[in-house]
Order: C-alpha cells, then sequence, then structure tokens
C-alpha cells in the first residue's frame, strides 16, 4: 500500500513557474494643478529664436508680437513670426536684384525712385511721330539725373527730328541710319550725320557708360550738324 505526500501550500508557491513579488507597491502620483503655467514661459518655448540666436529682425518682429499681445491680446505664433522673416528677407533680396540691375544698365541711382526719369524705353517711337515729342525736355531729365548715356540717345533723336521737319529726310520707325544717310544729299550733312549716327549706335546700342566730360566732348558733333540743317 503507497502512501501518497500531501504539498503544502508553502511547497505549491515555491513550486510555481511565476513568482510574484509583494514588496513593490505601486504609488500613482498627480500633477499639480499649475504645472502647465511653470513651464509655459518663454524660456520653454522652443520654436522660437531668442535672445542672442536672434538677429536684429527676429528681435524687432518678437518686439512687435509681443506688443500685439499686451495691447490687443492678440498672440501671434511663431511659425506666423518665422514666415514674416523669411517674406522680408525675399522681398530685401528682391529689391536688391533691381537695383543691381538698374546700376549695370548705366541709369542713375536717383532715377530709380524718380516717377518723372525716363527709363530706357521712355520714347517708343513706333507709337508717334518723332515731331510729337518733346525730346528737348527729355534730354534736360537725363542731363539732371546725369544718365550722359541717354542724353547722347535723346541728341541723336533731336538731330532726326529736325532733319525731318526740314523734310531732309522722311522719318519713319523701321527705317535704319543706312536709310536716312542715303536721303541726304548734301555733302556736308551726310558727314556730319555720319559721325553722330556712330557716335549714337557705339554708345546707346554697344552700351559704353560714359561721363560729363565725354558727353560734353561728344556733343560738339550734335551741334554741328544741327548748325547745318537748314532753318
Amino acid at each position: 500500500m503507497f502512501f501518497i505526500p500531501l504539498c503544502t501550500c508553502a511547497e505549491e508557491r515555491n513550486d510555481s513557474i511565476v513568482r510574484i513579488d509583494s514588496s513593490s507597491i505601486v504609488i500613482q502620483r498627480k500633477l499639480n494643478e499649475d504645472f502647465s503655467k511653470k513651464y509655459s514661459g518663454e524660456e520653454f518655448k522652443y520654436t522660437a529664436k531668442t535672445g542672442e540666436s536672434q538677429n536684429l529682425l527676429s528681435r524687432f518682429l518678437n518686439w512687435i508680437g509681443q506688443r500685439m499681445q499686451n495691447i490687443f491680446g492678440i498672440e501671434l505664433p511663431p511659425q506666423l513670426l518665422q514666415f514674416l522673416e523669411y517674406l522680408i528677407y525675399l522681398l530685401l533680396f528682391l529689391l536688391a536684384i533691381y537695383v543691381l540691375v538698374k546700376v549695370f544698365s548705366n541709369e542713375s541711382f536717383s532715377s530709380i525712385f524718380n516717377k518723372k526719369a525716363k527709363n530706357l524705353n521712355s520714347v517708343e517711337l513706333n507709337e508717334e511721330h518723332i515731331e510729337t515729342i518733346d525730346l528737348n525736355n527729355l534730354l534736360n531729365i537725363a542731363l539732371t539725373n546725369k544718365d550722359y548715356r541717354l542724353a547722347i540717345r535723346y541728341q541723336f533723336l533731336i538731330t532726326l527730328q529736325k532733319l525731318s521737319k526740314k523734310d531732309v529726310i522722311q522719318w519713319h520707325f523701321k527705317k535704319t541710319n543706312t536709310d536716312y544717310l542715303t536721303e541726304i544729299k548734301q555733302p556736308s550733312l551726310q558727314h556730319g550725320f555720319k559721325k553722330v549716327a556712330y557716335l549714337y549706335n557705339h554708345i546707346w546700342y554697344g552700351v559704353q557708360p560714359i561721363d560729363e566730360i565725354k558727353y560734353e566732348k561728344f556733343i560738339s558733333d550734335f551741334e554741328s550738324i544741327n548748325k547745318l540743317i537748314p532753318q
């Protein structure tokens, strides 16, 4: 006769595969009610640059945003301020490109912002007859702006205007200087026209910058041919 020993509860616990550690106690903690307010200051806003890491423009925009919040209670998000910063940089870049184009096109800096100043295409000869244009006024504007290259163009157009008014040439916007030269019959006028036409082509179409000294030297050729045109 066999006797099967009975297992005690302690032995059963020791033989169990999974042992439960009853020594650890889980304590549930709660955050304070002012937790969000405590960590909501400027030093915890990592999306916006502050302090020495900001450039002058960023500081100015942040100052504007702070004033808007203090006065009107409107809080501008950091993403909007950053967008405005990039937009201002883009506008400044476009302005720099515009100024460079004007400088390299030999137009004086003051004429960039002068509404009365004429640009390189100010006279559209295909739109109106040359005799109806006040070229002397345009010449004075160019000289005031010290745009001597443009002044040479107006000097040449004034010569064409005088020749057309006296029926020495039949002006047409599609004609070339060679066409006008064949229409001029007087030898002295032909010689004078060759000289001013060469100056005009070389300076205007050749994009040759000139200063006041060179301009004063060149206008003597225009004055000489203008005196030869019948009055």
